[in-house]
């Protein structure tokens, strides 16, 4: 079973996907985390090109190079694990590129990246994706205020401006409403523990839907 997060940069996806893959663990189930761009060597190298503030990238190629790193995380680590019987949790999946190189740079329509990225993919495509929804303000508000927050200049990502991220969670609002079997859409202002076993509490329910148990394993 595959299940990826999604969100704005400083929506909260990425602590509700630790909280997901430790909750997994204790409960005995086999599960395989992470994140994109990374994951492998090819794709942790190519992450270090993409957020480098010193190193301009064409939008086009911003969108092959974060789609490069998918398609090998994807062979590399994500099918194996899948058809070892585990659960992949992925920090990102390929509606990112949709709402960032889609949306944001304007790089091209949702029909067209749809096409593009199941191709990247061999046709991989997630059992749910978890949305956390907030604004471009309260993300950028939180930006601002994690300790482990780069400085300015320091991510090539985090630096575009506010109407980029605007684009952004439109394009990722038009997925949720595309794809509500998929997507579940989420309130990213609530806190953190009520998220986590809302999360939680869907995720159980999919596994007893696809499995018919809860036993670990089974995933």
């Amino acid at each position: 079973m595959l299940i990826t997060f999604e969100g704005i940069d400083g929506s909260g996806k990425s602590t509700q996907a630790r909280r997901l893959v430790e909750r997994l663990e204790q409960a005995g189930y086999p599960v395989l985390s992470v994140r994109e761009p990374g994951g492998t060597a090819l794709s942790e190298a190519v992450r270090r090109l993409l957020l480098d503030p010193a190193r301009p990238v064409d939008p086009m190629a911003e969108l092959l190079l974060f789609s490069a790193a998918r398609a090998q995380l994807v062979a590399e680590r994500i099918r194996p694990a899948l058809d070892a019987g585990h659960i992949v949790v992925c920090d990102r999946f390929y509606d990112s590129t949709t709402a960032y190189q889609g949306g944001g740079r304007r790089l091209a329509d949702l029909d067209w990246l749809h096409a593009f990225n199941r191709r990247v993919t061999g046709g991989l495509v997630p059992d749910r994706t978890y949305y956390i929804a907030v604004s471009p303000a309260v993300a950028r508000a939180r930006r601002a205020g994690r300790m482990d927050a780069p400085p300015p200049g320091g991510d090539r990502m985090e630096e575009a401006g506010e109407a980029f991220y605007d684009r952004v969670v439109d394009a990722y609002e038009q997925l949720a409403r595309a794809e509500p079997d998929r997507i579940l859409r989420l309130d990213g202002e609530q806190a953190p523990g009520t998220l986590h076993q809302r999360i939680w509490a869907d995720l159980e329910a999919l596994l007893a839907r696809r499995y018919g148990t809860l036993t670990p394993g089974r995933g």
